[in-house]
């Protein structure tokens, strides 16, 4: 094709901080351009990090953008062509109610902006509500790279969402506007897109499959550039990619971490670096990503987690273990008389295993103080899951309370079953600064749990462990430990009745009826629906959960609290 060598830097940004994410471009530049690369691709909004959100309403801080990109190209070596996502005024915005801003991607090069290219898709489904602060991108979407040798090359330019409208792909006939297929009839010779793609399981074959396609039908190489690191709920995977005419894969960066990836379109590169061995592996990698990141970027160094013995927060205690190191993880024992005393013994091991460090702090004279502060008005009421509550609630107050003295974050530990149904409680185990495992079923956190006892999971490997999550807490039936002889198949069906359940509803969008009909029990499924429905109040006050499936209670739920829906 050309003697030309793009590469791609696939950057962690902080969101907002406008100057330490242009010295990390600056650095990466600098270090492809030694190996010789003429292009380098950046993914979506680099300079300022994906997703900005309301930050775009604050008209200092796209001035402070747009002054920090002239700022970058001056600083950038002259010969190299830069792509950097960004955001750029829109001139016509008072024009019909038009909105102030376009997504885009600046070309950097000899110092100055030459071009400027604006998205034309803007997604505003699940987590995405791009059209809230963007104007659709007009105007032409291709720039010359010369290139070493005399050659020239017309360059394509989409970001993210304008990759993916392929009606022949999705086999749907309602996609009119194609913008690579816009791009294909001017005869370009390149495809680049700048992309911010959060993770979800399964994501990465479909985006393979997608791109691919893209290359195939329109015969034209395929450079994607996607965000790596974790903002908040979401987490983004990286995964860069090119992809010759054929549609095959030539060169991929690492998941989960920034990578500078040089691509020879001509030659191609070892693609291995993103493959995981199950889905297992794979969420835990993400997961470790999405807590290292929240608490780096929301300047913790330390997190505490209520160690229950139970499976949930053994296995937040792993991720948290290799997010941040074993001696910057604190859990906290908080036996009550209706704690077993394999709670007690198995939550000690575990600890052992992980070689974090513990605090014991029994809770049965704070309980017999509630009781007593509250008897003279409970006086004709007999004990129900009232006291429960207030269990829990004493728990979540003392790991508050240590959060505050020390200035560690604190992890909840309730799981996507759990939340889903309401089978948690406001201020006592909801508390906490990120909900760690908020979107990870039940059968999934035992998936997990089973796969991190294996020789070749990454804590087994480091700690030198046959055993990283004690065997017991993996085979005991699970239990809150609120009452004697409590266990969660009292109050919910079995876990893999109710997460199939859960997530016919939740992620397909199924009604009562439909799910019955795949094999569910009617009375089941309703009662089901029913707690979804009245425990979303309790999810709108929890802390924020990493996304790691297509349907999460985070940015992309919005679900009414006062309403009426029968099943």
């Amino acid at each position: 094709m050309s003697s030309a060598i793009f590469g791609i830097a696939q950057l962690n940004p902080i969101i907002g901080d406008l100057v330490g994410n242009c010295d990390r471009l600056l650095i990466a530049v600098q270090k492809l351009a030694a190996q010789g690369v003429q292009l380098v691709l950046t993914p979506e909004l680099s300079i300022c990090g994906y997703p900005p959100r309301d930050l775009l309403m604050n008209h200092q801080f796209v001035r402070d953008l747009e002054m920090a990109i002239a700022d970058l190209a001056s600083k950038l070596p002259h010969d190299v062509a830069v792509l950097v996502g960004t955001v750029s005024s829109n001139p016509d915005a008072d024009l019909a109610g038009g909105k102030p801003l376009f997504n885009s991607a600046a070309l950097l090069q000899g110092g100055q902006v030459r071009q400027t290219f604006h998205k034309r898709l803007l997604p505003t489904y699940d987590v995405f509500d791009e059209d809230r602060y963007f104007a659709v991108g007009t105007g032409s979407q291709v720039f010359t790279l010369h290139c070493q040798g005399g050659r020239s090359l017309r360059v394509g330019v989409t970001i993210c969402e304008d990759i993916w409208n392929d009606a022949k792909f999705w086999d749907k006939r309602n996609y009119i506007d194609d913008p690579v297929a816009e791009l294909a009839q001017k005869e370009v010779d390149l495809l680049l897109n700048l992309s911010a793609s959060p993770y979800a399981i399964g994501k990465q074959k479909l985006r393979e499959a997608m791109l691919s396609h893209s290359a195939i039908v329109h015969n034209l190489p395929l450079i994607y550039a996607n965000q790596v690191g974790a903002n908040d709920d979401l987490i983004f995977d990286g995964r860069s990619m090119a992809f010759n005419c054929q549609g095959q894969i030539i060169a991929r960066a690492k998941a989960f971490e920034e990578d500078l990836l040089i691509v020879n379109l001509e030659e191609g590169s070892d693609t291995s670096s993103s493959i995981y061995e199950s889905d297992d592996a794979e969420i835990f990698a993400a997961l470790v990503l999405g807590v290292r990141d929240y608490v780096q970027k929301c300047r913790f160094s330390q997190v505490v987690i209520g160690l229950s013995g139970g499976i949930d927060s053994a296995l937040v205690a792993a991720i948290a273990t290799e997010a941040i190191g074993k001696e910057n993880v604190l859990g906290v024992l908080m036996p009550s008389p209706y704690s077993s005393e394999h709670s007690i013994t198995d939550a000690i091991a575990l600890a052992h295993n992980l070689g974090i460090s513990t605090q014991t702090i029994p809770i049965q004279p704070m309980m017999e103080s509630f009781e007593q502060s509250l008897s003279a008005l409970f006086a004709d009421r007999a004990s129900d899951v009232t006291e429960e509550n207030l269990q829990s609630r004493i728990r979540g107050s003392l790991l508050m309370a240590i959060s505050n003295k020390f200035g560690h974050l604190l992890l909840s530990t309730g799981n996507k079953s759990e939340v889903s149904v309401g089978y948690c409680t406001l201020y006592g185990d909801m508390n906490g600064g990120l909900a760690a495992i908020a979107d990870v079923p039940k059968t999934r956190v035992f998936s997990l749990c089973n796969w991190l006892n294996l020789t070749n999971s990454p804590l087994a490997i480091k700690e030198g462990k046959a055993e990283v999550i004690p065997v017991n807490i993996i085979t005991k039936p699970p239990s809150a430990e609120l009452k004697p002889d409590q266990f969660d198949h009292d109050s919910l069906p079995a876990y893999d009745v109710l997460d199939d359940i859960l997530h016919k509803l939740i992620s397909q969008h199924l009604s009562a009826s439909e799910i019955v009909t795949s094999g569910h029990d009617r009375a089941i499924v309703d009662r089901v629906i029913r707690l979804v429905k009245i425990a979303e109040f309790k999810r709108r006050q929890a802390a924020p959960g990493l996304k790691i499936s297509d349907r999460a209670f985070g940015s992309g739920w919005r679900m009414p609290i006062a309403s009426q829906l029968t099943p």
